[in-house]
């Protein structure tokens, strides 16, 4: 049966990432329904630390939930900033296994995104079964390109659709493949650095989209 939220009613958008005070005025402005933190994640140009995450959430405006999205982190460290309040949600974006999801769960009642690389229908059969509150489908950890989107026609679980996604095509992937989310990152920067004008641009065509009964 598919989900109600996914049936009527408006896509939902995160836009992750924010690194920056100004990343904050820019969501702040446009009132996403999520956004997202990197967090102990080196390797990516996003990357903040907790207390960094921590500045950043105390500047949000109230109403737009923050996502931490960690890589292979240890479940003590995410629980403890779900706990804290830093973040409200945890997008697990590594090898995390369901013992990781059943431990976590064990330490902290917030929900739990996972991510999923999806390369074949099998990886979506994997996504579908995860015990996680919501999935997330992409093509990688963080490249912004866009997959297969053939693979996921017809997920009837509330999920985000992440990579490749931009202000231009965010709309007609939402109406081809009722995503209950879209998660949009490299596709509202510019030089690799959010971009107020493109957030904007985003957060408005997701608003124009409505799934009908």
């Amino acid at each position: 049966m598919r989900d109600e939220s996914s049936m009527c009613g408006h896509v939902k958008i995160k836009i992750c990432g924010l690194s920056r005070p100004c990343d904050i005025d820019f969501v702040n402005a446009q009132g996403p329904d999520f956004i997202g933190f990197v967090i102990n994640f080196p390797k990516s140009r996003r990357n903040v630390t907790p207390r960094q995450a921590a500045d950043l959430r105390g500047r949000l405006r109230d109403g737009i939930v923050p996502v931490g999205v960690f890589v292979d982190e240890d479940a003590e460290t995410v629980a403890r900033l779900l706990n804290e309040g830093v973040i409200d949600m945890a997008q697990l974006h590594g090898h995390e296994d369901e013992a990781y999801i059943q431990k976590l769960r064990g330490m902290t009642d917030k929900k739990l995104i996972k991510a999923f690389r999806v390369t074949s229908p099998r990886d979506v059969e994997e996504a579908k079964a995860s015990s996680a509150d919501h999935i997330l489908l992409d093509n990688g950890t963080g490249t912004g390109r866009q997959f297969d989107w053939s693979l996921i026609e017809g997920v009837e679980r509330p999920w985000f659709l992440a990579g490749g996604l931009d202000p231009q095509n965010l709309a007609e992937a939402a109406r081809r493949l009722r995503p209950w989310a879209v998660d949009l990152s490299s596709g509202v920067e510019t030089d690799g650095k959010k971009d107020a004008a493109k957030i904007e641009a985003a957060v408005r065509a997701a608003r124009e989209v409505v799934y009908p009964l």
